[in-house]
């Protein structure tokens, strides 16, 4: 353990944090070949919508990734996956919450005196059945959290949110205001979240509008005209705001309808 965060201490750490909609499908469309241009040490993938046994993962133990997966219990549907150059002190798999932990929504990784949160946020736009489990998740998590910051003081919270922030995290804030992933009690929570000790590591270091991380599927055009959604983050605690090098959304990284999003701490 000695050697892991001696390693760790000796550079920056850099974390990438991407919902590949079906890393099967990612792969297909080039994956791989972006893995090896080195974007960061750790890649945590969200969506993965397999289970380990059925994806050829000898190809990212090739790359010299240690893989740690948490699929969901129903096949072809959510899960998490985190892709490290740096092995792990610990990982611990889901949070303690059954249905979350069935349906493989979180992943934690430590590296010497951090801890690594790889979370997939449920989405409630298939009906309000969802839309309440998403609201009860959502409280859930921030008590799961604010009990672990005690333990785990500095924290890295990375993953697809399923919520644009702010007015400025979506190309069109009126026409989308009833529409899930901007409800005033989804973003509320936002605020709450962010109010507790948080730091929202892109909007640090960027002010500008339209940067976004995901656009729309049904519409194939939405992507050329960049009218997308910002709901995809890397969040650090407070104590972890020095730390940050850079942060940043990589739009022209195309594997699937979301894009990474890149954060870089100093040791």
């Amino acid at each position: 353990m000695a050697n892991i965060t001696q390693t760790f201490f000796m550079s920056s750490f850099r974390v990438i944090s991407y919902n590949v909609n079906g890393i099967r499908s990612a792969m297909k469309k080039g994956f791989i070949e972006w893995l090896k241009t080195d974007p960061a040490d750790i890649i945590c993938v969200q969506e993965t919508k397999a289970m380990k046994d059925n994806v050829d993962h000898k190809q990212f133990t090739d790359l010299g990734f240690h893989d740690y997966w948490f699929s969901a219990q129903k096949k072809g549907y959510s899960g998490v996956a985190v892709f490290t150059k740096i092995k792990p002190d610990l990982v611990e798999y889901g949070t303690g919450h059954k249905v979350s932990d069935d349906e493989g929504r979180v992943i934690q990784l430590d590296f010497g005196i951090l801890r690594l949160i790889n979370a997939y946020f449920p989405s409630g736009t298939s009906g309000d059945i969802r839309q309440d489990f998403k609201y009860k998740w959502l409280d859930e998590f921030f008590n799961y959290l604010d009990i672990l910051k005690k333990k785990y003081p500095k924290l890295i919270l990375c993953g697809d949110y399923n919520i644009a922030h702010k007015e400025i995290d979506i190309h069109d804030p009126k026409g989308n205001k009833n529409s899930s992933g901007f409800l005033p009690d989804e973003r509320a929570w936002m605020d709450k979240f962010i109010g507790n000790g948080w730091v929202d590591s892109f909007r640090m270091l960027h002010s500008e509008p339209h940067r976004y991380s995901w656009w729309s599927q049904r519409f194939p055009t939405v992507r050329l005209q960049n009218k997308g959604w910002r709901i995809d983050y890397i969040n650090v605690t407070e104590n972890l705001k020095k730390n940050i090098l850079d942060a940043q959304i990589l739009p022209d990284v195309k594997h699937s309808d979301h894009c990474p999003v890149y954060l870089e701490l100093s040791k």
